[in-house]
This record gives structure tokens, sequence and C-alpha cells, in this order.
């Protein structure tokens, strides 16, 4: 699966109200890792950024002058994302704004390009409920570094997310094991399918399970008898 991670940054909050994209910046993905095929771009949105915005992102209107409009990068940006699984923290976000820029230039939305949309932040919250997750809290739970980023910016975002979206992910892909380049030959080893093998049921035998009850009995007696299995046993 060929997967884009994807960010923007906007003069504003609101695309419905006038609000333009100024710089995308997206990295590829091929078999989980980093493939170096990397796309970024400042646009010029034909309007002032929002102070509030200049504050996050810090790019100067000067700066976008002479940089080209949306409708000037937009089949390099599709002919990219064509086929690919988006990975975007807070997805709508940014979806919206693409969404509002192929409509200003009357052509159909993101989805009928792309496969799918990951919104990374909804999957943060299922993960680690209650907490922050915002790129910055992600970075520091995940031990990714993110100690360039003073600023927002949709190229390095997208390569902080990348490094977050891997962590977030590890493990849970499926049974597969994809085997490394062997060091002696040089040749890529096939992947192998896990869920092929029917893994044998091991019960515990009659000392084991001794020892088990022994254990819960002393860690029931450490709470004073308020073990959540035990009144799930009475009630059963």
């Amino acid at each position: 699966m060929r997967q884009i991670v994807l960010d923007t940054e906007t003069t504003g909050l609101s695309a419905e109200s006038g609000d333009r994209i100024i710089e995308i910046g997206c990295v590829e993905l091929l078999g989980r890792k980093l493939s170096g095929n990397d796309k970024h771009f400042y646009l010029n949105p034909g309007r002032d950024s929002h102070e509030d915005a200049l504050k996050v992102h810090g790019i100067s209107n000067d700066f976008l002058k002479d940089k080209p409009k949306f409708s000037a990068i937009v089949k390099e940006l599709l002919d990219y994302l064509q086929g690919a699984e988006l990975i975007i923290h807070n997805a709508p976000f940014d979806v919206g704004f693409l969404n509002k820029e192929l409509e200003l230039i009357g052509l159909p939305p993101l989805k009928q390009c792309v496969s799918k949309v990951t919104d990374s932040l909804m999957m943060a919250k299922e993960l680690y409920p209650g907490k922050r997750n915002s790129l910055n809290a992600l970075c520091e739970r995940l031990e990714v570094d993110n100690s360039g980023r003073t600023m927002h910016g949709a190229l390095l975002d997208a390569q902080l997310l990348a490094d977050v979206y891997i962590n977030l992910t590890r493990g849970q892909n499926s049974l597969m094991m994809e085997l490394s380049t062997g060091p002696e030959t040089g040749q890529s080893l096939p992947v192998v399918d896990l869920s092929q093998f029917e893994l044998p049921l091991l019960l515990a035998n009659q000392e084991e399970n001794a020892e088990h009850e022994k254990l819960l009995a002393i860690i029931d007696k450490a709470s004073k008898g308020k073990t959540v299995w035990r009144g799930v046993s009475a009630a059963a």
C-alpha cells in the first residue's frame, strides 16, 4: 500500500470564509518506510494571512507573492496522490481546504483521486483517550524528535507525522512479517503471512493453576479484597 502523509498551512481557519492554502507538504511511505519521494509546495493564496495564522506558521505575505497559484500545481499534486492512502492529522481540516481549492477551479473532490483518508488524530484519541494528542504531544509520547519544530511547517510536520504514524501503528497492521534484505545475498526475502499457521492452544496444568491461584490470593489480600476478578467470580 502506497501511503502519503500530508499537511497544509493556511491563511486562516475557514475555507468556506475565503481562507486559502499557502503550503502543502507530502511524505511518501512504501511498505511503512520513508521512500524519499516527497512533495513540497508554497502557494500564493491571493490574500493575506490572518495575524493569528502568521504566529503559527511564520510565512509572510511578501514571501508568497511570487509563488504559484494552486491551479498551477494541481496536476502535479493529484498525479502524486493518485491511488494512495492519505494520512493526515485532523484530516477534516486539511481535506476541507483541499476540496475548496479543487472546487474553485472546477475539479472534483479529493476522494475521487485517493484510495482512502486516515485521520491520525482519531487514531491517537482511541489509543490515548483523555490525553493531549496534538502532534507535539504525540512526538513527546512516542519519542519522536521534534526539536527542530519552532514553527508549524507543512513539510516538517508531515515528516514528523510519518514517524508518529509508524510508531502508532507498529505491530498492528496484521499478522504479516516483511523480512529484510539478506546481508549476504543482497536479495529481498519474501513476505511471510503468519495467519496461515495454526498455533497450538496450550492449557495450564494443575500445578500452574495452583500457582496462579496463590498469586491471585496474594494480590487480593494486598488490596484488602477489592480486586475486580473476585467480584466477577462471585457474581458468576
